[in-house]
Order: C-alpha cells, then structure tokens, then sequence
C-alpha cells in the first residue's frame, strides 16, 4: 500500500512543493511561510470549496486512485489444456471446432422479459453531468451500434434548460431527454436498450411517466447510490440565473444563490459557480415495493436498481428486497468509482472497495439461493476498463453476474473518437494518431464494419466518437474471447469462479477463491499417485 497520500493531485490540479510527505496528514514535511503553492490547503485559503471537486467541471472525468490492500488484480485467470464446455449443441469438441473466434460473448439479463447484449458490458449512467451531455451523441450512438445498453442518468429532465413543467410541477417537455432517447433508438438493432435513472427529484417531476408516454421506453432503473460518492448527483452551474432556475425546480443549490451576499459576492467575481445537489434517498422495503408496484402499473417491462459502495447491511437489503420485487438487474457499484463530479475525498476514502463488495454480494446471493429464493441478475461495478476485468466480474460472481457495468471505460474512446473527428477538421491530428492516416477510413481500424452496418450514405453522419465506442467494444470482445477460450469456456453462461486462482491468502481470505498453489492441487495429486 502507498502509505503516503499528498494534500494534493492532479484531479484538483495541486501539487506538493516537498518530495518528502508526512504519510497521516499528506503536508510536506516543512510548510513554508511564505510558500507560493498549490498543495490543496494553499488553495482553499481562497477558493474554500471549489476544492471539493476535481475539475475543470464539464472537461474531466476523475477516478479515485486510493491503493487498497486487495484488488482485482490479485486475483489471476485459469488456463486449460484440456476440454471445451459451451459450444453449439451437436458440436463436438476438437482443436477445429474450440477456436477462440468461435465464442459466444453474449450475455442476457431480466427476470422473465430478457435483454440479451453483445458483450457482456453496458456504460455506467450518464446523466446531468456536463460531459455527459456534450458527448451524447457520440456515446448513445456507439453502444447502439456496439449492440450494448446505455444507462441515461439522473437528473437529465431536472436540468434541462428548455424544460416545460404543468401546473402540477410534472413534466409536459424535456428536449434534452428527448433527444438522448432518440440518439440511441435511432441505430439500436436486437442488441441492449436504453434504460433511464431515477432518482427523488425525477420521481417529483413525474420523468417515468413522461418517458413512457412518448417514447414507449420499456426498462427504467432506481438509484440508491454509487460507488463514487455517498450523496445524490452533483453538477456545476456558472450562472447566477441559472442556479436560481435550478433552485426554484427543488434542487438543493450551494451556495445559496438567493441569499443577497452571495448574490453580491457572485457578482464581485469571488463567487464564480454553484454546485446542484439531488436529496438523498430514503430507503425501506415497504417504500421500495410500493415504488416497483407504482412503476409496473405505469406499463414498465424490467425495472432495474444502482446501489453503490455502501455498508453490508444495504447489500443485503438491495439483494433480498430485489429478489422479493423481482428486479431485472442489480447493479452493485463498489468504491472508488469514477465520475463527471463528485467529492474527491469521498471518492477516495468513502465505501466498500470493489471486490470486497463483489465477494460478500456473492456469498449473500449464495445464502439466498440455499434458501430456495431467486436471485436477481447481477452486474458488478466498480473501475474496469479491460476484458480480464470483464473476465474476473463474471467468474467472481457466476452464475449471478450476467455484465460488468462501465463509466470512464466506455466514455474515453467516444471522447477521443470526438477529438480526432475536430482534429481532422483542423488539420491538426496528434503523431498518435496520424501514424495511422489521415482520413476516418484509415485511422479507424472497424470504420468499414460500422459502414457495413448503418450503410454507405448513413456512415457520413455517425460521428466518429460512435466509431472509437465501437472500435473499443470489439477490443474487449476479441480479448474476451481469447481468455475464455483458454479457459475453455465457449459462453459467457458457463464461466464458472473455478476458473480463478488468489495470488495471495488474503485475497482467498476475502474472496474465497482458493490459494493459486490450492487450486486442483486434489487433481494434481490423484494424477501423481495414479500408478
């Protein structure tokens, strides 16, 4: 473990002046009186809170880096000489038939009415954050066509600057919600759906009814929480009349913009944003099943539920009470999480941690299963960017674990798909990628598959974020099928937690998968002694 953590970093573009650090406080080891900065402490003497925050806001995303004790990378994947389980049916086994370009990476999640997914991986909810709404199109456009499902955020209606609201407070108009909807039913095949988050103030604007009225949307996903934060959703607000809008919608908005020091505060220029803030939520079982009930009269098909990096006791309250309601996806959120914005010392110091929330979901389904109930289908969250992430969410948590559930992972290539589509224009592409070419065609390895797909006239308008998405998806497709085909495993159903090993006796100890030097050593020695 690093047992030295800086009163700074990069998330709040600080910086310590020393190289020796006092491990508990994170201060260098001699503060300077008369020291120009920026350790973190240096810059809230005058910008107080905005230190909170990583930032700029609308232009990051930022992830906790906290090193913990054990991690997914303790854990190592099983390969086989030996065997193939999951092939088609009358498909016998054989160095011809086993061929890693022969695995199915489909993946299917509901309790009656199925979604089946072309990857076993979907983006974590992308909401009111601004880089959420500027990239859009981009993101939307590229699970639609990677034949994955997107997550629609909280809070997207409550924002919207062109929002119309009836007398009741409820929504009659959301352009901006409108519009996201639109952007991935327009390009979505057979494969994954767009669900939409809520949360208070969505349901206090009447969002599920909105969306269901005039788009027929089909699955819809409560939120406890997440990983990265254990408050409601955040964004930042630059203007005055805007924060005051958000304010008058029921918002919490700090600091509070009609309070007339702010006001003259905000004017002198100290004050230069607002942060918006939802409630937090309050959970019981009677309130969480009259919620189900009250969504599935409104004509919902699946309801899904975000819980994140909380305590035990709320685990096992999301496991039984989804099992109970019949949830068609739970996703369970560990820390540290990343993120549009949230607290940056929440993000690194708050929660369960990944795989210790993964394994004790695990062992709580397992008690559930033993009691005869049924176990809603699981997805696990929590900072996975590869397919050996994918690999170890689906073996840590077989046979619940139907999807690994990504934020920054699936954003990244839509952004960068974003930036070389400007760079083209400005005839300023970067060494990285003009290596490559000069042209879409050229640069993009999967362009004449995705042309392939939408057609030859329709590929002129798929911006080029979509493309890295897809491109992105197919890397963890094709690395995903290479790992299970060496562990012999043809489909994404028959991944089993054999086919993991610990590195470590306290990563065994956490998540009961066997001592690598454990693991078939009752196998092994049957073999040895067999004369």
């Amino acid at each position: 473990m690093n047992l030295q953590t800086p009163n700074s970093n990069d998330a709040t573009r600080t910086v310590n002046r020393s190289r020796s650090i006092v491990p508990c406080s994170g201060l260098c080891s001699r503060c300077i009186d008369g020291c120009r900065g920026n350790c973190e402490i240096f810059k809230a003497a005058f910008r107080g809170r905005e230190l909170i925050y990583p930032g700029p806001f609308g232009e990051v995303t930022a992830g906790g880096d906290k090193n913990y004790p054990i991690d997914y990378s303790h854990l190592n994947i099983q390969g086989y000489a030996e065997g193939a389980v999951g092939l088609p049916e009358g498909v016998a086994a054989s160095p011809d038939t086993a061929r890693f370009p022969s695995v199915s990476t489909e993946t299917s999640y509901g309790w009656d009415q199925k979604v089946t997914m072309a990857v076993p991986i979907f983006t974590g909810a992308l909401g009111s954050t601004e880089i959420a709404r500027k990239n859009w199109e981009h993101f939307a456009v590229g699970a639609a066509l990677s034949g994955v499902t997107i997550v629609c955020g909280e809070n997207v209606c409550g924002i919207d600057p062109k929002l119309e609201l009836n007398n009741n407070k409820k929504v009659v108009k959301a352009p901006d919600m409108d519009r996201r909807i639109e952007a991935y039913q327009k390009y979505r095949g057979n494969l994954g759906e767009i669900l939409i988050q809520m949360n208070v103030e969505d349901t206090n604007l009447g969002v599920a009814e909105y969306i269901i009225d005039k788009h027929k949307i089909e699955t819809i996903e409560l939120k406890w929480g997440q990983g990265a934060k254990c408050i409601g959703g955040e964004i930042k607000v630059a203007q005055l009349e805007r924060a005051i809008e958000l304010q008058k919608r029921g918002y919490i908005v700090t600091p509070d913009p009609s309070d007339p020091i702010i006001q003259a505060s905000f004017k002198a220029g100290a004050i230069k944003e607002f942060e918006r803030h939802s409630r937090l939520g309050f959970v019981t079982e009677e309130g969480f099943m009259k919620e189900v009930e009250r969504l599935r009269s409104l004509g919902y098909k699946r309801i899904t539920l975000k819980t994140g990096a909380y305590s035990l006791k709320e685990l096992a309250m999301a496991i039984k009470f989804c099992s109970k309601a019949k949830i068609d996806l739970l996703t369970i959120d560990g820390a540290s999480g990343g993120t549009g914005m949230s607290p940056w010392r929440m993000m690194e110091e708050w929660g369960i941690p990944s795989i210790y929330l993964h394994s004790a979901a695990y062992e709580y389904a397992s008690i559930l299963t033993a009691q005869g109930e049924r176990v809603p289908d699981l997805a696990f969250a929590g900072g996975f960017s590869s397919e050996d992430g994918v690999f170890k969410v689906l073996a840590l948590g077989a046979p619940y674990t139907k999807a690994v559930c990504m934020g920054r992972a699936l954003m990244i290539p839509g952004m960068v798909g974003k930036n070389i589509e400007q760079w083209l224009k400005e005839n300023n592409l970067p060494k990285s990628v003009a290596e490559f070419g000069t042209k879409p065609e050229e640069i993009f390895v999967n362009y004449e598959k995705v042309k392939d797909i939408v057609g030859a006239k329709e590929i002129q308008n798929i911006p080029l974020g979509a493309i890295g998405i897809y491109s992105y998806a197919d890397k963890i497709k094709v690395g995903l099928q290479q790992l299970m085909a060496g562990a012999r495993k043809f489909n994404v159903s028959k991944i089993t937690r054999n086919e993991l090993m610990s590195l470590t006796e306290e990563c065994a100890k956490i998540t009961k998968i066997p001592y690598l030097m454990d693991c078939y050593r009752d196998e092994a020695m049957k073999i040895l002694k067999n004369k």
